[in-house]
């Protein structure tokens, strides 16, 4: 059995027992965190998405918060002698998931 859910406008696949990194929500580490956004919800061979969810929630436990890889933005404008260099790390939250009620 398997969910998909948004949050933070990003989309994630889920599974019980999994562990997922999440945009930044507020909340201590082993703080218990709901998403009821779900999208849809395959169990077996049954799909439920849409209106069929009814309330369907994914709960979970937030066990880190931390920051992501590196990344580097080079920006450079020919002939013109222009060169930035800038790197941005994304922080993210660790969550681990526990059940899906569907």
């Amino acid at each position: 059995m398997y969910a998909v859910i948004e949050t933070g406008g990003k989309q994630y696949r889920v599974a019980p027992g999994e562990s997922v990194e999440v945009e930044t929500l507020a909340g201590d580490v082993g703080a218990e965190v709901e998403f009821d956004r779900v999208v849809a919800v395959m169990d077996g061979d049954a799909v439920k998405s849409g209106s069929s969810l009814g309330g369907a929630r994914v709960k979970g436990t937030i066990t880190a918060h931390g920051r992501g890889q590196k990344i580097l933005v080079f920006k450079f404008k020919r002939k013109k002698q222009y060169k930035r260099t800038i790197g941005h790390r994304q922080n993210f939250t660790r969550v681990q998931v526990n059940e899906i009620l569907a």
